[in-house]
């Protein structure tokens, strides 16, 4: 759960399943649903929509395919551009609007995107279009109708496709019934040779296709006979990396292929070549010339290879989903072997979904009325924080917590798979925890709703069942989302081996849980803000409260106010728990540690002897981001580094510095943990060693 100081002041959080560095692709919530789960996503062209049929029959075939794609398990997305905006599974309108006559519409091949999307115009992207947007989103299975290719007289032309330069560069596996049989497809296969595309015939011959014939007379190298094959085949490119698309050539049926048609296209070219039609226009006019000759037959056919490539697509990319599922299942297995040795941190605590409300008008009230607004949705936790920032820098850590399965399970292990979640209970009918922040206009907190029932189910017992492996520990960090029970028992465990235990507080609440059961003598080290360290204070005080308590972790709060309540807190607090950090927001942290014995150089005298030494930190001014995207991990980013330090044997010091220009990278990042968050990010020069420079505090009770 996000700190209280945090949450007052925290900015808009943004998750998304892909990001792009500009707004122009919108995907639709169905494709990107599928995509984040890993579902089989079939990519379609909208070229055949606006510039391949006529009317009414372009937008029948267009709901016709997409269905068949559904009802074989799969995900259509049709990729056309609206108003100069990229749209990544278009809705039935949408697709009604791009087969109108009337919609004018830019046939978009790679080249014309600067000009369609700058002038915000429609259009319809062909298959090279389509396979530049599909890779930028991540959708593998690509099915046309047939490709384009060398032209015949290329040598006085050099009219080349597109298509080829386009299936040479950009991996995605294109399902065709092969190339046009207007074009010269002996040179096409050459070219694709060249351009280093794995070519393959998909049925029981190496015969490549040509598009209304089954029959070219070319051979190419490859044959796949089933869908299983066809997915291993699309696999073992991808493993390899080859940044090459594929090509699968799927035959006409026999049954809708004809002689008439090869006569009428061959006819159609010597037409096309006394006109001198050229380009981008030739197919349109040949296709259209021969739908009349033959009198619709071919238009029967082209429909009948689409829709049949569409069947043969999905049924691959389903395949191909559930063997890229199964690799990854066999991925985490391989690596649950490894987690079982001996883990650097066990972190037990909170799994959390963050939902951020924000209301965008001045002007509401109470009264039942719906506001403008955004609501925004991220994936936290202290505890998921914490594993995640340390697992990132490299720490071997063992992540405990419960999550619900319910509709947040796959998603949140989806966005948790780099992390070692053995140590996860997933629990049939118990929800996943939430925590819903309403936030006005400027940011600022109206209310918090929290779901955390779940947290219970980290129970004593669950916890003895991690025992041995949080014996071999180096440490053990616990966050205040565990019950007081549960904090007990790992304590005990941890104390029996002398493991130090680090303790998050997670809010003001739950700060003096140790306490309440009398465990907090077994915490080595804790991270509280300044509230949670007046509350902890103020248990152990039988209720008192500091002289300064109410001054906040403000802007206008003096920072010398600040340190003079750590000091005054820490006089009691570090009894018990001999290190505390206390996270002072922008003014950085104040390292307070209780030492026995000798007089170290200004320490502050406490009752029983030993003596208190209190550090601050500030923030060094080069550091400070130049934008802060959001505060809700910059706590938790900076606790995972100084415990990597301390895991690496790093002096105290160098580790608390790491810290705060980790907290720096949270800031500017949509991610509680930034997904880039690394070690190599935090390595300090010698000059950034000496900026981050501390002041030793002295009593403030002395002046």
């Amino acid at each position: 759960m996000l700190r209280l100081w945090r949450r007052i002041s925290s900015r808009t959080n943004v998750l998304s399943i892909r990001k792009f560095s500009s707004n122009l692709i919108e995907i639709s919530s169905e494709v990107q649903e599928a995509l984040h789960h890993g579902k089989p996503v079939v990519a379609l062209e909208s070229t055949i929509i606006t510039h391949g049929m006529p009317h009414p029959q372009n937008l029948e075939t267009a709901l016709s395919v997409e269905k068949i794609i559904r009802d074989n398990g799969g995900v259509p997305a049709t990729i056309g551009i609206l108003g100069g905006r990229v749209r990544v599974g278009l809705s039935n309108s949408d697709l009604e609007y791009l087969a109108d006559p009337s919609t004018s519409v830019i046939k978009t091949s790679r080249r014309d995107f600067p000009g369609v999307l700058s002038s915000k115009l429609n259009g319809g992207t062909t298959v090279s279009g389509t396979m530049v947007v599909a890779n930028l989103v991540g959708i593998q299975i690509f099915v046309t109708g047939g490709i384009g290719g060398v032209h015949y007289g290329v040598q006085e032309t050099m009219d080349v496709s597109a298509d080829l330069t386009e299936l040479g560069r950009t991996p995605v596996t294109v399902i065709s019934s092969g190339v046009k049989s207007i074009l010269d497809i002996k040179k096409t296969l050459e070219y694709l040779e060249t351009e280093g595309v794995a070519v393959a015939t998909y049925g029981a011959s190496r015969e490549f296709p040509a598009f209304f014939t089954p029959h070219s007379g070319f051979q190419v190298p490859y044959n796949l006979t089933n869908p299983a094959q066809a997915a291993h085949f699309i696999e073992s490119h991808r493993s390899m990396n080859l940044q090459s698309g594929i090509l699968i050539g799927v035959p006409i049926p026999e049954s809708d292929a004809g002689e008439a048609i090869q006569k009428a296209i061959e006819s159609t070219l010597l037409e096309a070549k006394e006109k001198n039609i050229s380009g981008k226009e030739v197919t349109p006019f040949i296709l259209d010339r021969v739908n009349s000759i033959t009198e619709g037959a071919s238009l029967e056919a082209n429909i009948s290879l689409i829709k049949n490539n569409a069947l043969v697509g999905s049924q691959i990319a389903y395949k191909l989903s559930k063997l890229i599922k199964s690799k990854k299942g066999q991925h985490r297995s391989h690596s649950a072997t490894k987690h079982t040795e001996k883990p650097d941190v066990v972190v037990i605590g909170g799994s959390i979904v963050d939902f951020y409300a924000r209301v965008n008008t001045d002007n509401f009230q109470s009264n039942g009325a719906t506001y403008p607004g955004g609501v925004d949705q991220s994936f936290g936790g202290v505890g998921r924080n914490l594993a995640d920032g340390l697992t990132r820098l490299g720490v071997k850590t063992l992540f405990i917590s419960a999550i619900g399965k319910d509709s947040h399970r796959a998603g949140f292990k989806a966005y948790c798979s780099h992390m070692n979640m053995e140590g996860v209970l997933e629990l049939e009918g118990e929800r996943t925890a939430t925590y819903c922040a309403v936030l006005q206009k400027g940011g600022q907190l109206l209310f918090g709703i929290g779901d955390m029932d779940i947290h219970s189910q980290i129970t004593p017992e669950y916890i003895e069942k991690h025992q041995s492996i949080i014996e071999r520990a180096k440490m053990v960090c616990i966050d205040g989302n565990v019950t007081s029970e549960a904090i007990r028992r790992a304590l005990q465990i941890a104390q029996t081996k002398k493991i130090p235990v680090c303790f998050e507080p997670t809010d003001m609440y739950k700060a003096s849980k140790p306490f309440q059961v009398n465990m907090g003598k077994y915490i080595t080290m804790t991270t509280p803000n300044l509230n949670e360290l007046r509350s902890m204070y103020k248990f152990l005080t039988g209720g008192l409260d500091s002289e300064y308590h109410g001054t906040g972790c403000s802007d206008d709060v003096p920072v010398s106010t600040m340190l003079a309540e750590c000091v005054l807190m820490c006089r009691v607090v570090t009894l018990h728990i001999p290190t505390v950090l206390v996270t002072l927001g922008k003014h950085g942290l104040a390292l307070c540690q209780r030492h026995v014995g000798g007089t170290p150089e200004k320490g502050i005298a406490l009752k029983d002897g030993s003596y208190l030494i209190v550090d601050w930190y500030p923030v060094p001014k080069e550091w400070e981001p130049a934008k802060i995207i959001s505060v809700s991990g910059a706590g938790d980013c900076l606790t995972s580094a100084v415990i990597s330090g301390i895991i690496r044997g790093h002096a105290l010091d160098l580790g608390i510095k790491q810290g705060l220009l980790a907290a720096q990278f949270s800031l500017t990042s949509h991610h509680a943990v930034p997904p880039s968050f690394s070690q190599k990010q935090l390595e300090l020069t010698e000059e950034m060693i000496k900026e981050g420079s501390c002041s030793r505090i002295q009593d403030p009770s002395r002046h």
